[in-house]
């Protein structure tokens, strides 16, 4: 099949996640977030349809789908997945519901061989065949109307994604006080929405933002921050206990949320939440559902592993053996909320809710 096609950049095994570039209860109630949903509603959609026009006598690829998604700067690559995999649904030419749901269920394993150890791409694209598949109903309508529903469904999933972030955004606002200090670690896409959401509404506040070595993912988010006048103070990595003092909130991202509650994300997290724990620092994180997987790691060499080159600005002799784990994992015990587009959850209900998410 075509679009089996292997992440296009595959040197030195780099993932191409960094080549390319990260008590059961619900904390708020259903109107709370219904509200938040509300709001992101009724702004207006600011991503422009860049999907792959129909070429003639080309057939259609869900990776040339994939790829001309990913190339909106602010999409993350799991919804560009799920874009493309809706548009799977529209070009299809299957005749009945077995050969489409074949043909969905190959493009999906498609995108998650585009790279195989991104957590966020892969949970995207099951939850995407969970979400769409899921109607039993389908199977006594004709096949007509029955792929109108499957194309429905997807747009609907799509859209939901798209504006999780703001939804999460939205949520966050309460939890950031005037005159508060934040710490952050790397570059993450929601936490820089939080952030911009929390200054545009006058919020007074500043930013610790670690360098976020190797690939110093920290400088692009102070350089954003430094262009909304957010004040913001770059840190070098190992320089976060010495600071933590002065530091009222830890935000961070997630390439992944597991069922134990916990996030496995940039290399630095672990030990960053372990330091706040020990001094009675809140670790919040803002995650997309589309990143909840169904995966429950022990330790940290209990997960695919993800490597990014790793420069240290001197020649590293040959038996000098190099750490190039690009992530790791934070076990929910030093996690305090989760803030996501299905509300503000604990750690531990988040296994709940993949229960939901999955069912």
């Amino acid at each position: 099949m075509p679009d089996t096609l292997q992440n296009p950049n595959p040197q030195n095994n780099i993932s191409a996640y960094y080549q390319t570039r990260a008590a059961h209860h619900a904390v708020v109630t259903s109107d709370w977030l219904a509200q938040a949903q509300a709001a992101v509603a009724r702004e207006p959609d600011g991503a422009p349809d860049t999907s792959v026009p129909p070429v003639a006598g080309k057939p259609f690829s869900v990776i040339d789908e994939f790829n001309s998604w990913r190339k909106q700067p602010d999409l993350a690559e799991a919804v560009a997945a799920i874009r493309a995999l809706a548009a799977v649904i529209r070009n299809c030419q299957a005749t009945t519901m077995m050969e489409l749901e074949i043909e969905l269920k190959k493009a999906s394993d498609s995108l998650k061989l585009w790279d195989a150890t991104s957590i966020s791409l892969t949970a995207g694209c099951d939850l995407f065949m969970r979400y769409v598949t899921r109607t039993s109903a389908l199977e006594y309508e004709d096949f007509n109307s029955a792929k109108s529903r499957l194309i429905e469904r997807a747009e609907k999933f799509g859209e939901i994604s798209c504006k999780a972030r703001r939804i999460i955004a939205m949520l966050s606002q309460d939890f950031i006080f005037d005159g508060c200090t934040i710490m952050v670690h790397g570059f993450s896409r929601v936490v820089l929405e939080v952030l911009k959401t929390a200054a545009q509404s006058k919020k007074l506040f500043r930013v610790f933002c670690t360098e976020g070595r190797p690939d110093r993912t920290g400088l692009r988010l102070s350089n954003e921050l430094a262009k909304l006048d957010v004040p913001v103070k770059l840190l070098i990595d190992s320089a976060v206990a010495y600071t933590m003092d002065d530091v009222d909130m830890v935000f961070v991202g997630a390439d992944g949320v597991v069922e134990s509650g916990g996030i496995i994300n940039m290399m630095g997290t672990y030990q960053m939440a372990l330091v706040a724990h020990s001094m009675n620092k809140p670790v919040y994180v803002a995650a997309e559902s589309y990143k909840f997987a169904r995966l429950y790691p022990l330790d940290q060499k209990d997960m695919a592993p993800a490597l990014r080159p790793i420069d240290f600005g001197v020649p590293i002799p040959s038996k000098v053996e190099v750490e190039t784990s690009a992530r790791d994992y934070t076990p929910p015990q030093y996690l305090t909320l989760l803030f996501t587009d299905l509300g503000v959850l604990t750690p531990s209900v988040v296994s709940d809710e993949l229960i939901q998410l999955y069912l």
